[in-house]
């Protein structure tokens, strides 16, 4: 895996999907939680008028001097769930988010939320 800090170098720059197909531009981090590790990006998608953030799994990315892989087709990140954006991830759409990409959810023991944006 890469070090967090090192990846939001590439904040603005390229996401490309598993085929190396541009999706978006990487907008933020989510953390998770519990081990205090980069879980997913959010990204910038859509023209004028239909512009919004969804977010894909960093599990597998993979950085290159240009853009950002990650190991998920087109089609299911722009499927994802998404944000307006300036909006925010509610803890509510969390559990919906891991089940789109076929990810176990488990809450912190006092069911603290799993994703922290940094």
């Amino acid at each position: 895996m890469f070090e967090a800090e090192n990846l939001r170098d590439w904040i603005g720059l390229s996401v490309v999907d598993n085929t190396e197909s541009k999706v978006g531009t990487l907008e933020s981090l989510y953390f998770d939680t519990s081990t205090d590790q980069p879980a997913f990006a959010a990204v910038h998608v859509g023209i004028l008028g239909g512009q919004k953030l969804v977010f894909v799994p960093l599990t597998g990315a993979l950085v290159a001097p240009k853009h950002l892989k990650v190991m998920f087709t087109k089609k299911l990140i722009k499927d994802a769930p998404f944000i307006a954006t300036d909006g925010e991830l509610q803890s509510t759409q969390e559990s919906e988010l891991f089940a789109h990409y076929d990810m176990a959810y488990v809450t912190g023991s006092a069911g603290e939320r799993r994703l922290g944006r940094r």
